[in-house]
């Protein structure tokens, strides 16, 4: 997503890092999750919105404090990250690995497919269960950059454990959930690998501005998009971009306190 690279924290105290392999606390959901940046309200707007999982963009969780019985999920950014510190850190701090966020957008981890492979041996020795590179779009195509990718790491014998996805839709009306559900199953039907939705939302980037839905449009879609996401077997994780709307108009909390958004995320079980 269109979100800068932040700078690594320095990790939590052990306390913290051994509460993401914590069973996940009544009433939390396992599936939905959400994407966090450390602002101002997020310690009390993570444990109000009752996720089962969150990351932050970074192999650690950026200073965030994981909550009891909220898994934090690692990400290595791009290939600036691959590094044995960082490698090291989200092991110890996870034990599933996301990859390489939008790497097909110059102005994200911006990779060829042949640097990311050349690169997935490091991710890979890590043990951790393993996400393919997250792509902004196209991700159902034939030779898009997914598409090469997959190719590629299957020619090599690499193992990729999962598929992660954005998806940012344009039309704000009730047929957006099935525009969704028609680009998650078109990936699935491609690969047959389990779908993570780490990144959605309603926002059109089609103009020279970014436009969004109002709060209505967007608490609609909320319960009709994560009903339809919890009914497809095949899809294990969602999350909703993002937490804060001090990271993008489409957050679910104003500091501490939900907004409509939020209230209706907040209810999905």
């Amino acid at each position: 997503m269109r979100v800068p690279r932040r700078p690594l924290a320095l990790a939590l105290a052990v306390v913290t890092a051994l509460g993401v392999f914590t069973t996940p606390a009544a009433g939390a959901a396992t599936k939905k999750g959400v994407s966090v940046n450390n602002h101002p309200g997020v310690a009390t707007a993570l444990v109000d919105v009752r996720a089962g999982w969150y990351y932050t963009w970074a192999s650690d969780t950026q200073g965030v404090t994981t909550p009891a019985g909220v898994e934090f999920v690692p990400m290595i950014w791009g290939a600036g990250a691959v590094d044995d510190a960082q490698l090291a850190r989200a092991r110890s701090l996870g034990t599933t690995l996301l990859a390489f966020n939008e790497p097909d957008l110059a102005g994200q981890a911006a990779m060829s497919v042949e640097q990311a492979l050349s690169l997935w041996p490091r991710l890979q020795a890590t043990g951790m269960r393993l996400g393919a590179p997250a792509v902004a779009f196209g991700g159902d195509r034939a030779s898009g950059w997914l598409d090469r990718f997959m190719s590629g790491a299957a020619a090599r014998g690499y193992r990729v454990d999962f598929i992660p996805l954005h998806w940012y839709g344009s039309d704000f009306s009730t047929a957006a959930t099935g525009h969704l559900q028609s680009y998650v199953q078109a990936v699935y039907n491609r690969y047959h690998k389990p779908i993570w939705l780490t990144e959605y939302g309603l926002i059109d980037f089609t103009g020279s501005q970014p436009r969004y839905p109002d709060q209505a449009q967007q608490s609609d879609f909320v319960r009709r998009s994560t009903a339809m996401l919890n009914g497809l077997s095949y899809v294990e994780r969602f999350a909703w971009f993002s937490l804060s709307t001090r990271t993008t108009p489409t957050g679910l909390y104003d500091g501490a306190t939900p907004n409509a958004t939020g209230v209706a995320y907040r209810s999905v079980p």
